[in-house]
């Protein structure tokens, strides 16, 4: 969602004026926060999720699915439990780029204990159920990473029509309308990122190739009110799309922890960063992009070029912790004035490069309300900047005069259909992170390799055809105690740069996941943690399940979410081979996604999930966990929280 500060919205040119002050105190922010809050630790691990959801209206008996643009009123009516009881709801509402979404999370942050595993899919239930008593007649939330006719006619409930000569976008796709109306900061952000560029965001995807798609494959806009510039930017043999719409009208699962310290949040991001197009790959969700079948599965490069109005210089990324500088292999284009100022002002060198580096950027969105900031109290600029760099994580220092610690947020996968779903996905990754700081794994190749996996992730079907660099030691000498004092140090014997390319080596999904004669593989390393503390029952059936469907879809026995919609778009009656997703196929397959989710069942089959989810923690839990954080919290942490 990023920062959602409240004002009037400066232009594009005021806004490029003040760019040399916001990123001057922006860095001053972040080093008043990072003096005030550098030692502060024996945090607890807190952690949640973000879902979010399209609202999509079915007219059955004209076979239509549209998005419904009604996010407005529907936000209205969720945030009313969290107005009146602030401190207890069990869910949270915010709103997102596109008037036919929002965005869900817990209503407080999930803790220690195990047993909050055996939550989290009630609690997604809860939500999309909230949803649905918001929605009017015909109108149900799906959790869906694309929806497959964006752009294309008349796609939304109400109608409504580009206005290509004036607007935030110029679209010849994509009304203004569509925009979520609520906050000013959505349309400034369209307007700013394309006067930034000089010129409307050009996306462009490849189109999957069928035995009667045009070849070359080139469109004709001008009915559509192009005045030559689509006809120019688009590429044969492409999907053309003109407005960041298109990528901020995706929707995403995320997950962010609080750490114990800062040491162990930088810890986090770095050995959550290679895993990024990992999960990507696995989560894979949307092959469909402006009523053609596409040529990927994911949808992160629609983002990065779609809200992305970085240069190729402003988009690097760096390992955060001292001890793997040597895998920072890309080098950070950086301003070197503010890299100092960092540095007088305490932060270690590898912290202060990837400081500078996003830095470089312009601010893209400004109020005239908050130009002038107190910077002892403030950090609205530092967040002006960190927000609108798009990475796939991203490091969150503690918001100003708050209990919050220091947070990393992972942000790479494409939202699931199911509650089940999106629940197995979230619990792994956040087990995952518990199996790293009990065992001490090491999963850090070079960003260059990261990279290339990223482009890996985005390839049609990668999960079962392609490969990925992974480390093949990811047990490390060091216990994260040791590794805290390696940070500390900046120096850590067990790493010589000479050795790194023989640290890793390709393998496939089923490899990494499932293990090989060569390689423990994550699920038996989450297993292996989870056999190492006490759990109930329950929780153990429901994770047990959750654990079964990340393997199945790493083996390739259940196919991705891209996969399923692909096959049925390709064996659809109203599919001509020719790689358009036809008003009819739409409407049968978000009908199909409605009516297979809602009772529970993939995608792909008819087996229903099963778990043994609640909707609360026993008392007597709750209690063991809040005695054991009072007692010691960071103790409680690297063990696992015992329950």
């Amino acid at each position: 969602m990023g920062l959602l500060s409240e004002g009037s919205p400066l232009s594009w040119e005021e806004t490029k004026k003040h760019g040399d002050h916001v990123r001057k105190h922006g860095i001053q922010q972040f080093i008043n926060q990072y003096k005030k809050l550098k030692s502060r630790s024996r945090d607890i691990l807190y952690w949640g999720d973000e879902v979010e959801y399209m609202l999509v209206k079915f007219d059955d008996e004209k076979k239509t699915a549209k998005l419904s643009l009604n996010a407005g009123e529907v936000l209205d009516n969720l945030q009313q439990c969290e107005k009146l009881c602030p401190q207890d709801h069990p869910s949270t509402w915010r709103p997102e780029y596109a008037g036919y979404m929002v965005e869900g999370t817990p209503g407080k942050p999930y803790g220690g204990l195990l047993a909050h595993f055996n939550v989290v899919e009630s609690n997604m239930r809860l939500r999309r159920k909230e949803i649905q008593q918001a929605l009017g007649p015909n109108e149900v939330p799906l959790s869906l990473t694309s929806y497959p006719r964006l752009g294309v006619g008349n796609f939304s409930d109400p109608e409504t029509k580009t206005t290509p000569e004036t607007g935030a976008s110029k679209s010849i796709f994509f009304p203004d309308e569509v925009i979520f109306q609520g906050h000013p900061r959505f349309r400034t952000l369209s307007r700013n990122i394309r006067q930034r560029k000089g010129g409307k965001v050009e996306i462009q995807i490849p189109i999957f190739k069928d035995k009667k798609t045009p070849s070359p494959f080139i469109e004709d806009f001008s009915a559509l009110g192009d005045d030559g510039e689509a006809a120019r930017t688009a590429k044969p043999d492409h999907i053309y799309m003109d407005c960041m719409g298109f990528g901020m009208g995706c929707s995403c699962l995320q997950v962010t922890f609080q750490a114990c310290n800062i040491d162990e949040s930088r810890l986090l991001y770095d050995q959550l960063a290679p895993l990024c197009p990992i999960m990507l790959a696995l989560s894979a969700a949307s092959p469909v992009y402006r009523g053609y079948l596409s040529d990927i599965d994911a949808r992160w490069t629609v983002i990065s070029q779609s809200v992305d109005d970085r240069t190729d210089e402003e988009r690097g990324k760096s390992y955060l912790s001292p001890i793997y500088k040597c895998y920072n292999d890309i080098e950070l284009v950086l301003d070197q004035d503010l890299c100092d100022e960092l540095q007088k002002g305490g932060i270690d060198e590898t912290m202060a490069r990837h400081i500078a580096h996003l830095f470089i950027r312009d601010p893209i969105s400004l109020f005239s309300e908050k130009l002038n900031q107190n910077d002892e109290e403030d950090t609205d600029h530092f967040e002006n900047i960190q927000s609108t760099n798009w990475q796939t994580m991203r490091f969150k220092p503690p918001p100003p005069n708050s209990s919050i610690g220091w947070r990393v947020e992972f942000r790479p996968m494409e939202v699931q259909l199911s509650s089940f779903e999106n629940a197995a996905y979230v619990t792994f990754i956040v087990l995952l992170t518990r199996a790293v700081l009990s065992y001490g794994l090491n999963f850090v190749i070079p960003i260059s390799k990261v990279d290339e996996n990223m482009r890996t992730a985005h390839k049609r079907d990668a999960v079962n055809k392609d490969m990925f660099y992974f480390r093949k030691d990811v047990f490390t000498d060091c216990s994260p105690a040791d590794v805290a004092k390696c940070m500390a140090s900046g120096k850590c014997e067990r790493i010589k740069c000479s050795n790194i390319q023989d640290e890793y080596t390709q393998m496939t999904m089923n490899e990494i996941f499932n293990g090989s004669d060569d390689f423990p593989g994550l699920i038996p390393l989450v297993k292996q943690y989870l056999n190492s503390v006490d759990i109930d029952i329950d929780t153990s059936c429901t994770i047990q399940n959750y654990l079964k469907l990340i393997s199945k879809r790493a083996s390739g026995a259940e196919p991705t979410i891209a996969k399923c919609i692909r096959n049925f778009v390709t064996n659809h009656p109203d599919y001509k081979q020719d790689s358009v997703v036809s008003e009819e196929i739409n409407y049968d397959l978000l009908k199909l996604i409605h009516e297979k989710t809602d009772n529970c069942e993939t995608l792909s089959t008819d087996t229903k999930f099963s778990s043994k989810t609640k909707d609360d923690i026993p008392t007597a839990l709750s209690k063991a966990e809040k005695f054991l954080a009072q007692k010691n919290p960071q103790k409680n942490m690297m063990n696992g929280h015992k329950s």
